[in-house]
């Protein structure tokens, strides 16, 4: 297992692109997950896509709860009519918030690290953290929402 250097800049082409569909958890796959993990522990973050440290495949991580779970080709399914704005970071965008409007719950499809599908409902935090994590397998970053800073003081998320 390893740190991955995680890009930043929001002109990096991977991060602007649509990832590819993972077609099975292989080997590098799960040694992917292992060092995507070792990195999330390293920057302290709560969230870390594979574009974001060079990878084109459909895979993120997303602290829900207290677990790290792996999201292989996840989809969201369900969003709520309700929304929260809240102020967000990137890891791949350090120093930049952006205020960012979100569904406070969400129904997410995934496969898992064993292969197979699952299904979650989640909100508040928890759906914010996948939302930004499938943002950025979409090629979306916090900027493209372009909603102000809002200037209180907030914790800042590190997703």
């Amino acid at each position: 297992m390893a740190v991955l250097p995680i890009l930043t800049g929001e002109k990096i082409p991977i991060l602007r692109r649509k990832s590819q569909h993972v077609k099975g958890v292989t080997k590098e796959i799960t040694k992917l997950i292992a060092d995507m993990e070792d990195t999330l522990i390293h920057a302290e973050g709560l969230g870390l896509a594979a574009p974001q440290v060079g990878s084109p495949l459909s895979l993120c991580l997303a602290r829900i709860g207290n677990r790290t779970i792996a999201l292989i080709n996840a989809e969201i399914t369900w969003q709520s009519h309700e929304t929260d704005a809240m102020e967000e970071g990137c890891l791949s965008l350090p120093g930049i918030l952006v205020t960012v409007s979100r569904p406070t719950s969400i129904i997410v499809q995934y496969t898992d690290t064993k292969g197979k599908m699952q299904e979650r409902s989640l909100s508040d935090l928890d759906a914010r953290v996948v939302q930004h994590e499938i943002d950025h397998l979409n090629g979306i970053l916090i900027i493209d929402y372009m909603l102000p800073h809002s200037g209180k003081n907030q914790t800042v998320m590190k997703i």
